[in-house]
């Protein structure tokens, strides 16, 4: 309730202390977890969510920390949400509408909640597994889909893949998709096979993109590769996304990131979910001591 949003992505979201949540109350409509194949004790194939393979433990699963409590909110938005009341009658009554459901954010019920799933284990049983994991998802219609004869259809939930992601099984299925894909977006020529039938986000580290930052004031010709590459993600209907952007000092990381929105990019990748909440890259001076010159 009552959440503005702002243009970040809940980079490393599992490691806040809330997974899932704190991204979503900061007002990120983008969201990410590291997924990795392995098995429970049980010898069941599971999704397990963390940075480092020795990090995992088996009680933080995709379906757990992310997939469960989506499922939650978006049935309790549905059921209470005033886009869906069914005003027929003297009482409102709730009406739950699979065609048109509405997504996480109360204040903006028509925004889709970006979930990117960065794959640390390769393979078909990986893909697999993820696909049967979406089961549920896709059977509420929760999901953004793409079909030849309607194009992208936008629900509450857009599942983007990146990392050992294979983009071959995406698109192999040329009649249904409701998993997107995380194109490079430093390799995005203009006969590129991403598009907006196969993929969602464009997305590259700030450093591969255009060097090494030596200040917060990106040169001139850091910001036209910026701009070259964002006009082009547009043109194919993608979200550009940079990562691993600098993170200290706190100025020198505001200043990139204003540098970036002002470029054009959609999404900034952030770690401090207080300080995008903020969304005021001028406030330097916390207890008296001014950050931005640290």
């Amino acid at each position: 309730e009552d959440i503005l949003l702002v243009p970040c992505h809940a980079y490393n979201d599992y490691w806040h202390r809330v997974p899932l949540y704190e991204g979503l109350a900061a007002g990120c409509a983008s969201t990410e977890a590291d997924i990795w194949l392995g098995k429970l004790p049980n010898g069941e194939d599971e999704l397990f969510v963390g940075h480092t393979s020795k990090s995992l433990t088996y009680s933080r699963t995709l379906r757990s920390l992310y997939l469960n409590p989506l499922d939650d909110i978006l049935t309790h938005q549905q059921v209470n949400s005033p886009v869906n009341l069914n005003t027929s009658s003297n009482a409102l009554q709730p009406l739950l509408d699979t065609t048109s459901p509405v997504g996480v954010f109360s204040m903006s019920p028509n925004t889709t909640l970006v979930l990117l799933l960065d794959f640390k284990t390769s393979g078909d049983n990986t893909w697999s597994t993820v696909l049967t994991q979406l089961d549920d998802m896709r059977s509420h219609n929760w999901l953004t889909t793409w079909t030849p004869t309607k194009g992208v259809v936008q629900r509450p939930l857009t599942i983007v893949a990146t990392g050992e992601a294979p983009f071959d099984s995406i698109i192999a299925n040329e009649t249904y998709r409701d998993i997107f894909y995380d194109a490079p977006l430093t390799s995005l020529p203009l006969d590129t096979g991403y598009n907006v039938n196969n993929s969602y986000y464009a997305s590259t580290s700030l450093s591969n993109a255009i060097g090494k930052t030596r200040s917060s004031k990106l040169s001139a010709n850091q910001k036209g590769k910026i701009t070259r590459q964002v006009q082009r993600a547009g043109e194919l209907g993608l979200k550009s996304r940079y990562w691993d952007t600098p993170a200290w000092p706190v100025g020198w990381r505001n200043r990139v990131w204003e540098s970036l929105i002002e470029l054009g990019a959609d999404v900034l990748n952030v770690d401090d979910l207080t300080a995008a909440a903020r969304w005021d890259w001028q406030m330097c001076v916390v207890g008296g001591i001014n950050i931005c010159n640290s």
